[in-house]
């Protein structure tokens, strides 16, 4: 069990100044440098398409692009529709780029993807060229079904093999995926079908998160009769046998390993009279498939992301830009080299997954973990095994795992080696220091860059990171632009703000990967990302420059608190809350309040063994003042021994602020890891009377 002190310590806490990369990494880096990286970030917004179109020319294209329309764009709603395109007219196949051209380079024997199940000794491995041939025969299926240029598929699946192969598929032949993370439940797949209008659902029997069974073809029949209730029909179902493989066809290549967990069926129903095997529809296509040449600016898939109005939106991304832009990403944020391994835990239902599980790292010929399981499952060393298993050189998750994971204490990272480790990166939200340096001290032992990466589903990569190399590191700061990109800090009118200052984050022209659109309503588009500042592209979210030129996100823009007239970011007070040692986890929330208008509602996961009291409410309340001010004081502390999370870790701040309000009725709880953290939350709930009648 670990303790309070088991943590950072006082003196690493401390330490608000640099970290530099470490000198072997900064001897072997793409950019080793800080005058390097000025040199080419320069160069790459003076004369974008001269930088772009060398990075281009690595690519494969039936048609070139065209040096002299390589980039257009309008982000201005006065001036018109806002419109963004880059290399119109430019002919290619995303795919031949991931695994032809890969195989051509004579890399077709080297490992893709090492696939690592829930279950320790659940594993086996695909070659470049095995997958070319995989990804060949499902599109040859694809096509049988009547799948042509621009139809949707939808992809509701673990995280397996067959999900990369089924949407490198659809890329092939100029399908556009929209791929639906598969802890969803079955409306809001039904919803993401409907919106988008998917002729073909491509799903597995089901999945594993730990030792709970998830029965995705049960969710899926659900899905495809809603679907049908709306006048929609889904016209095929592929599924993919993957709990049950093994159990009654021996179809199992490597032999399953034991699972200690519920027994799985081995026959589903076909509810709809859809349904086909995977396995079966592979067997009889041929390994041969030409790719369909399209143009950069065809949409390659859609995304969907949380709106403001409690719609989701189809972020749709398109062919030539989002290859450039994730392959330059992925290649020098992770200063990725040939023959090492690289490993994203995050989820392909994600953005994160996409770009840096997928395409980017395809796109270099990288070797990738692709991981089904969680950090904790059998135990909270999971992650560290996969690493020495594999000699994992660079990493890449969230701090949420990492905050997660600290409340186990050191003991359990250092019985591991981890001496394969070159980079560690953390993605989804910022990080506090204090996670980052138990990051950077526990886990890479003081020996590994790390990349703090700021993104989002519609920059379709990395816009603001350090580069491992070059920049020097510190804790919670995003650092600088990436190139192409042109961030600035803008005041509630949309006044530029220049030197130290905080406000919104905008960016002032397009880089390749951005969003072109939102799927069907482009209307939508301009008004949530360019109609708040005309001109810019406006992120969402608050971020503060430092006189050293780094930046610092702040958190969303509207999970601030106006506190007695102070403008408040959420992040903030989570960040100093977390300083304590005591303190594993924090989550902030507004909530009404008699006299201020908002009061500040915290919750605190602790350290296993520590006791809440009222001394260490105080504790916590004079660290918070001290870090930030007066005005700052948490209103409200509560023990909070777990938080509602979404199944990729994500905090569910508007199930919090129900909590705070003492408002049981919470809405939908169908994407929640574990429900039963909300009871417990309403118990420990105190008393309080600053509520407004």
């Amino acid at each position: 069990m670990a303790s309070a002190n088991d943590s950072v310590n006082e003196h690493e806490k401390e330490l608000v100044g640099w970290f530099y990369p470490p000198d072997k990494l900064k001897s072997e880096a793409y950019v080793s440098s800080m005058d390097q990286y000025k040199e080419t970030y320069q160069k790459s917004i003076d004369d974008p398409a001269s930088f772009w179109g060398d990075i281009a020319n690595e690519f494969h294209w039936k048609i070139p692009p065209n040096q002299e329309k390589f980039m257009d764009f309008n982000f201005d709603t006065r001036k018109g529709n806002v419109s963004i395109k880059w290399m119109e007219g430019a002919v290619t196949n995303i795919s031949y780029n991931m695994l032809d051209r890969n195989v051509e380079k004579g890399l077709g024997d080297n490992v893709a993807f090492y696939w690592e199940g829930n279950f320790p000794g659940d594993s086996k491995q695909i070659t470049y060229r095995e997958l070319l041939s995989e990804v060949c025969k499902f599109a040859n299926v694809l096509k049988d079904k009547g799948i042509k240029k621009g139809d949707r598929i939808a992809i509701y699946m673990p995280m397996i093999n067959e999900l990369v192969v089924a949407m490198l598929a659809c890329a092939r032949i100029g399908a556009v995926h929209s791929i639906v993370f598969g802890g969803f439940s079955a409306e809001s797949l039904a919803e993401r079908i409907l919106d988008s209008k998917c002729r073909i659902l491509i799903t597995a029997d089901g999945s594993y998160r730990g030792k709970k069974l998830i029965n995705l073809k049960e969710i899926s029949d659900e899905a495809i009769g809603m679907c049908k209730e709306e006048g929609f029909v889904v016209e095929s179902c592929i599924v993919v046998q993957h709990v049950s493989r093994g159990a009654d066809n021996g179809n199992s290549d490597p032999p399953v390993a034991k699972r200690p967990c519920p027994e799985v069926p081995t026959h589903f129903d076909d509810v709809h009279g859809i349904d086909c095997w995977w396995h079966d529809v592979m067997s009889s296509v041929s390994d041969q498939c030409d790719p369909c040449w399209t143009d950069a600016e065809d949409p390659l898939f859609m995304l969907y992301t949380s709106g403001s109005t409690g719609k989701p939106k189809g972020v749709l991304h398109t062919v030539g830009g989002y290859m450039i832009y994730t392959a330059t990403t992925f290649k020098y944020t992770f200063d990725y080299h040939p023959g090492e391994v690289y490993w994203c835990t995050a989820d392909i239902g994600w953005i994160t997954g996409h770009s840096y599980i997928t395409y980017g790292p395809l796109a270099n010929g990288a070797t990738n973990v692709l991981f089904e399981g969680t950090p904790f499952y059998p135990d909270s060393g999971r992650f560290w095994d996969v690493v020495d298993k594999y000699n994992v050189s660079k990493f890449y998750t969230a701090p949420t795992a990492i905050r997660a994971l600290m409340k186990f204490g050191k003991s359990v990272v250092k019985k591991s080696s981890r001496k394969s480790l070159k980079v560690l990166g953390t993605v989804g939200e910022p990080i506090n220091p204090e996670a980052w340096l138990w990051y950077y001290h526990t886990v890479g032992d003081a020996q590994c860059a790390i990349v703090d990466t700021y993104w989002q589903t519609e920059t379709g990569g990395h816009v603001i990171t350090s580069l491992p190399g070059a920049t020097p590191m510190r804790p919670g700061a995003a650092s600088f632009p990436f190139f192409g990109v042109v961030p600035a800090i803008v005041d509630e009118h949309g006044n530029e703000l220049e030197g130290p200052c905080e406000g919104f984050l905008v960016m002032k022209q397009p880089w390749p990967g951005i969003a072109r659109t939102i799927y069907g309503d482009h209307e939508r588009f301009e008004r949530v990302y360019f109609s708040k500042f005309p001109g810019y592209y406006t992120t969402g979210d608050g971020c503060k420059r430092d006189s050293n030129g780094y930046y610092w996100i702040t958190g969303r823009t509207d999970d601030c608190m106006n506190v007695s007239g102070h403008l408040l970011s959420t992040a903030q007070v989570e960040s100093a809350l977390v300083e304590h040692d005591a303190v594993t986890e924090a989550a902030v929330v507004s909530c009404p309040h008699k006299e201020k208008g908002e009061g500040i509602y915290c919750f605190t996961t602790l350290m296993e063994g520590v006791e809440f009291n009222e001394q260490l409410k105080n504790e916590l309340k004079q660290k918070v003042r001290t870090k930030i001010g007066p005005f700052a004081t948490p209103d409200i502390i509560q023990n909070a021994p777990g938080l509602p999370k979404t199944r990729s870790g994500k905090i569910m701040r508007r199930v919090l602020r129900h909590v705070a309000k003492n408002d049981k009725n919470i809405g939908d709880t169908t994407t929640m890891a574990d429900s039963s953290v909300v009871d417990t939350l309403f118990e420990n709930r105190p008393n309080v009377n600053f509520l407004p009648d």
